[in-house]
C-alpha cells in the first residue's frame, strides 16, 4: 500500500526545488539542500536525523564525485589551452575529406568533449565549422548539428564528464560499465541526432557563418597522436580494469596480486592522475609552458569544478534522505508490484525535471536521487550502467529556452529562436529517444 503522506512529501519538495530554481533563482545547490530538507520535515524525520541525513548523503557522494570531477577539470584545462581540441579536429577533417567532414565533427565532439566541458568544447571548435561552411557554402548546421551531438552524448553518456560520473556514484554504479554501455548506446544516438539529422534540417534551414573577431588563434598545435593517446590512457585503464575483473573472464585467468595492482591502476582516480600528469608535461612543460603558468591553468578550472561538485554532494543528500525516511522502499515495492520498469521510472524522471528547468545536470542528480532507493537488491553492475544511460538520456531531451546550452547554440550559430527550435532543441530530442531505445534494446541481453 501507498502512503499518501510520504508520497505527498516527495511532490512537494521536487515542487519547491523547481520553484526555487525557476521563480526565485536560487542557485540549484541551496535549491536542493532546502527541497532535502522540507521533505524530511513532512515525512516526519527528526530534527537530528536531517542533520544527520545531510552529512551522510553530502560525504558518501562527494568521496568520489569530487575527485573524479576535479581531476577531469585540470585534464581539460590543460588540454584547452594547449590546442588539443584544434589538433585533433583538424586531423580528423583532413582524414575524412571535405565530403565527409560532418562525420569528422561527430567524431572531434564525441572524443573532445571526454575531457573539455560542453560549453568550452563548442566555443573552441567553432570557428572549424565557421572555415568549413564558407569553404562549402553548405548550411552552416550540417557541420554544427553533428559536432553537437558528439559533444552533447559524450558530455551526458560517458565518464569521467560530471554528470555521469554523478549519476554512477548515486547509484553506485561501476563506471567502466557505464564508459562501456555510454559508448555502445552513444555511437547510434550521435550519428541519428548527428549527421543523419543535421544532412536533413540543412536542407530546410540554410545558415551562414557569423563574424567574429575573436574567432581564430593561431598557435603552434601539439601532434595528433599524442592529444588521442593522452585522452584513450584513462579511458583504457578504467576499462581494463572493470573486463578483466567481471564474469566474461573465470575466477583463476589472473592472479589477485595482478588483479589488485589492476584495480588501483585502472581506477578512476589512479588513470585520471596518470593522464593529468601526462598532459602536464607532454602538454605544458615540454612544449615551453613554465611550471607556474601550468599551475594557474590547472588552479582555474577548479571553479566550475567546484560548482559542479556542490551540486552533486546536494543530490547525494536528496537521495539519502528518499532512503531514509522509507520513501524509496515504498515505491520500489509498489512499481514491482504493478510491473513498472525502474528503467522507464528513471527515463521519465529526467525528462520531467529537464523539460522544466533546463539543466541537464540538476535533471540526472536529481533522477538518480529518486531512482537510487528503488533498485532492488541483486541488481547486477551492468544493469547499473544501463540505469545511469537511461537518466543521462532524460535529461538530454528537448533543450529549449530555460537551458544555457540552447542560447549558446543560438549565439554562436547566429540562428533565431524559431530556428535553433527546429534544429538544435529537435536534434536533443532524436538524441534522448535514440538513446533510451538503444538502453532498452541492451536491456535485452543484461
Amino acid at each position: 500500500m501507498l502512503d499518501w503522506s510520504l508520497i505527498g512529501s516527495v511532490l512537494a519538495g521536487i515542487s519547491l526545488l523547481l520553484i526555487l530554481i525557476l521563480k526565485f533563482r536560487i542557485q540549484a545547490f541551496l535549491s536542493l539542500l532546502i527541497a532535502s530538507i522540507v521533505v524530511g520535515v513532512l515525512a516526519g524525520m527528526e530534527p537530528e536525523g536531517i542533520i544527520q541525513t545531510i552529512q551522510k548523503g553530502m560525504g558518501s557522494t562527494l568521496g568520489f564525485v569530487a575527485t573524479v570531477v576535479g581531476l577531469g577539470a585540470m585534464f581539460g584545462a590543460i588540454l584547452e589551452y594547449s590546442g588539443g581540441a584544434e589538433a585533433l579536429a583538424q586531423h580528423l577533417l583532413s582524414k575524412f575529406g571535405e565530403a565527409r567532414a560532418h562525420y569528422a565533427m561527430i567524431l572531434t565532439g564525441f572524443i573532445i568533449a571526454i575531457p573539455v566541458f560542453f560549453d568550452v568544447a563548442f566555443i573552441i571548435l567553432v570557428p572549424l565549422i565557421y572555415a568549413l561552411q564558407r569553404k562549402t557554402k553548405q548550411s552552416l548546421l550540417f557541420y554544427a548539428i553533428p559536432l553537437l551531438a558528439g559533444l552533447a552524448v559524450t558530455h551526458a553518456f560517458i565518464p569521467p564528464t560530471p554528470g555521469p560520473v554523478a549519476v554512477a556514484d548515486i547509484l553506485s554504479a561501476d563506471l567502466g560499465w557505464v564508459i562501456l554501455f555510454g559508448l555502445i548506446t552513444g555511437i547510434p544516438t550521435a550519428i541519428i541526432s548527428g549527421p543523419v539529422f543535421g544532412a536533413y534540417i540543412s536542407k530546410h534551414i540554410h545558415i551562414t557563418a557569423p563574424h567574429f573577431s575573436d574567432e581564430t588563434v593561431d598557435k603552434e598545435l601539439p601532434p595528433f597522436f599524442m592529444i588521442a593517446s593522452i585522452i584513450a590512457i584513462p579511458i583504457l585503464l578504467i576499462l581494463l580494469n572493470t573486463v578483466l575483473n567481471s564474469p566474461l573472464f573465470s575466477e583463476n585467468t589472473f592472479s589477485d596480486q595482478l588483479l589488485s595492482w589492476l584495480g588501483m591502476i585502472g581506477h578512476p582516480f589512479s588513470a585520471l592522475i596518470l593522464a593529468n600528469l601526462l598532459a602536464w608535461y607532454l602538454l605544458g612543460i615540454k612544449r615551453g609552458t613554465d611550471s607556474k603558468k601550468m599551475l594557474d591553468i590547472m588552479s582555474r578550472s577548479m571553479a566550475p569544478a567546484g560548482v559542479i561538485i556542490l551540486l552533486t554532494g546536494a543530490g547525494g543528500v536528496f537521495k539519502q534522505v528518499l532512503v531514509d525516511t522509507g520513501i524509496g522502499e515504498m515505491l520500489a515495492i509498489y512499481f514491482a508490484h504493478k510491473g513498472v520498469s525502474i528503467l522507464l521510472f528513471a527515463y521519465l524522471a529526467a525528462v520531467l525535471v529537464r523539460v522544466l528547468q533546463g539543466s541537464a545536470t540538476v535533471a540526472m542528480i536529481t533522477a538518480a536521487g529518486l531512482t537510487a532507493p528503488l533498485m532492488e537488491a541483486g541488481i547486477t553492475e551492468p544493469q547499473k550502467a544501463l540505469y545511469v544511460i537511461a537518466i543521462a538520456a532524460g535529461a538530454s531531451i528537448l533543450s529549449h529556452v530555460n537551458d544555457s546550452g540552447f542560447w549558446l547554440v543560438s549565439k554562436y550559430l547566429g540562428m533565431d529562436e524559431k530556428q535553433t527550435f527546429k534544429s538544435w532543441t529537435i536534434s536533443t530530442t532524436l538524441l534522448s529517444l535514440t538513446g533510451f531505445v538503444s538502453v532498452l534494446l541492451l536491456s535485452l541481453f543484461i
